[in-house]
């Protein structure tokens, strides 16, 4: 049988299996659904329990739209309450009836409720605060303004009496600030909050302070219980005392209405009555809704697990049509494993790996493909490393021929321009010159060509001591100096101090002489400038070239360090060049164990840097691989 025939057997095995599991829990899922909406029913009575205690509370501070929403809570109640007790819909969900184990409680929640309820529309209908009370606060409010004033003038009235008044002024200023606090308070207590035992004990202190003013005499039973007291104060000159007697009356009329404040609830004794049992029966219902609540769930718990064994049943079964088919599809499988191998192995180079296996199903196919493909590619890459040999020793031989016979020529250019073999005229000399530039160059790209060769085969030599870079680069700048004195652009060198690493001094004076000479490229003659900077860390020294040419666009970056890369391949290019350059370079540091890379923006110059490792002191030879 063929693997995609299999698949399909063990699919369909599948899909049977999710079918009947899906049958029973479809049918398992729908009650415990019904059950579990009405348990949150159950939890919604003790929502609605205290939202109707909080909207009492509301009424009771005078918010009088909260009547309305009262009777529905009242109403939701009922509805929801009626309804657990037969089951039915609510909102569009259907939720299971009180099993008959819970009737008894169902009954006491429902004998709560009633009184609960009573208390609640008791509370709708009746009316919220004590009119006596309400009245006195309303005459205490408007009058506090009033007395503030007279407090103020009285304060004024004295201020400029004599220092043996001075305890006279002190009571002037307490009665002005209690004053503040009896209005204070007063108006705490109309809008709900209980600071009758404050506004009590401020009106004490200013009834016993004027009296002390007006020289009327204190009871004990006034000043019981308080830190007030006794003061015999002389009289106040009756001119100053206008104030203190416009005072006297306005008080006597306040204290009244203050006496029935502190003595008597805002609310009505009705509406208060209802407020506290309504109180009392929110916490005997929030009870009884959690015992019922937790008794319902105890019993749901019970279904679930005799539910929980048949589930259990149904898992077993699953586990085993599952572990069938993973047998079945790992067996037909598995040889993909020895597949991925292979081809693991033929990524790594390793060609001619043959695969055997036998079935002549759809992997035995591939395993014959893959057999093919591997021989093939064997076979390819060995023809590919004969062609690469042969091209490489080609390439040797030709740079080496072509080089030999450019010395002589370069010699005797130079005899000729001396005058050795007899005057030359200007032309001749001009003649001569170029023959010499011309050979130069082409011994340059040749010498290029033989120490990229090189790298590649690994046969570049290195020889390693510890040296000093300062030298080294001071070496490269006496170099280059008649290019750059000829075009007039400054070289500086920023290494102003000994600076000692690892490595060989004529290759690492190769890569400063590669990139001073790309950078004389770039510059403009005149302005141009290149520096040599270095940079000392820990276990490496970073030896930086940065000129202020054009720079580089950013998109041809990341191909400059290829070999035969140039940036400008228009046959009109002005400046020449193999494209070798930082190939070379690239090769030479990385055989030192370092690093290099560039940065550079067009318009602001360019800056090519190389690391290399500090290394051992004593002198090595390496070889780059």
């Amino acid at each position: 049988m063929k693997i995609i025939q299999k698949a399909y057997f063990l699919l369909a095995v599948i899909i049977i299996a999710a079918l009947v599991n899906l049958y029973l829990f479809i049918g398992t899922a729908q009650e415990s659904t019904s059950e579990s909406k009405a348990i949150i029913a159950t939890n919604d009575l003790k929502v609605l329990t205290e939202k109707i205690a909080r909207l009492a509370n509301t009424i009771a501070r005078g918010d009088e739209t909260a009547r309305d929403s009262l009777v529905e809570r009242i109403n939701e109640f009922d509805t929801i309450f009626k309804t657990l007790k037969t089951g039915g819909k609510i909102q569009d969900s259907v939720i299971s009836a009180v099993p008959s184990q819970l009737k008894d409680k169902y009954d006491i929640i429902d004998s709560s409720w009633q009184n609960y309820k009573k208390q609640a529309e008791t509370i709708q209908v009746e009316t919220v605060f004590d009119p006596e009370v309400r009245n006195a606060l309303k005459y205490t409010l408007e009058k506090n303004g009033e007395l503030a004033i007279l407090t103020d003038k009285l304060v004024q009235d004295i201020t400029s009496l004599d220092r043996n008044f001075n305890r006279h002024k002190e009571i002037a200023l307490e009665l002005r600030e209690l004053a503040k606090s009896i209005g204070e308070d007063t108006l705490l207590i109309s809008i709900g909050e209980d600071a009758r035992a404050e506004l009590k004990d401020h009106r004490i202190h200013f009834d016993t302070d004027l009296k002390k003013l007006l020289q009327v005499p204190i009871d004990d039973s006034e000043i019981e219980g308080t830190n007030i007291k006794r003061e015999q104060l002389a009289p106040l000159p009756r001119e100053n005392t206008d104030g203190l007697r416009k005072l006297d009356p306005l008080w006597e009329s306040d204290r009244v209405r203050i006496l029935v404040i502190e003595q008597n609830s805002v609310l009505s004794k009705t509406f208060g009555k209802a407020l506290d049992e309504l109180e009392t029966g929110r916490k005997t219902m929030l009870d009884e809704i959690d015992s019922f609540v937790d008794d319902w769930t105890t019993i749901i718990d019970k279904k679930s697990s005799d539910k929980g064994l048949v589930v259990q049943g149904l898992l077993i079964a699953d586990i085993g049509i599952f572990c069938l088919v993973l047998f079945s599809l790992r067996r037909s499988l598995a040889p993909l494993g020895t597949l991925v191998a292979a081809l693991s192995r033929v990524k790594e180079g390793i060609y001619g790996e043959k695969i055997e296996y036998k079935t002549k199903d759809e992997v035995g196919i591939l395993a014959d493909s893959f057999n093919s493909m591997s021989l093939t590619i064997k076979e390819k890459e060995e023809e590919a490393k004969k062609i690469e040999i042969s091209k490489d020793e080609f390439l040797a031989m030709i740079t080496h021929e072509l080089k030999t016979p450019l010395v002589p020529i370069q010699g005797y250019a130079d005899i000729l321009l001396r005058g050795h073999l007899g005057e030359l005229n200007k032309n001749q000399k001009e003649r001569l010159e170029i023959i010499k530039a011309s050979s130069a160059s082409l011994l340059s790209l040749i010498s290029d060509l033989l120490d990229a060769q090189k790298l590649d085969l690994g046969q570049l030599k290195i020889k390693t001591k510890q040296e000093n870079l300062k030298s080294t680069a001071e070496k490269t700048v006496t170099l280059m100096s008649p290019q750059s004195q000829a075009d007039e652009i400054e070289i500086i060198n920023r290494i102003k101090n000994d600076l000692y690493a690892t490595y060989d001094d004529d290759r690492i004076r190769q890569v400063l002489t590669n990139l001073v000479k790309n950078s004389l490229k770039v510059v403009n003659p005149k302005t141009g400038k290149i520096e040599i900077l270095a940079d000392d860390l820990p276990n490496e020294v970073r030896v930086s070239v940065k000129d202020n040419g054009k720079g580089i666009p950013e998109d041809k970056q990341k191909d400059l360090f290829k070999k035969f890369y140039q940036v400008d391949t228009s046959l009109t290019r002005e400046k020449g060049g193999s494209g070798l350059g930082l190939s070379i370079c690239k090769g030479i540091v990385e055989t030192h164990g370092g690093k290099i890379w560039l940065e550079s923006k067009p318009g602001k110059g360019t800056t090519v840097t190389f690391s290399i490792p500090k290394g051992q002191q004593q002198q090595v030879i390496r070889t780059a691989v």
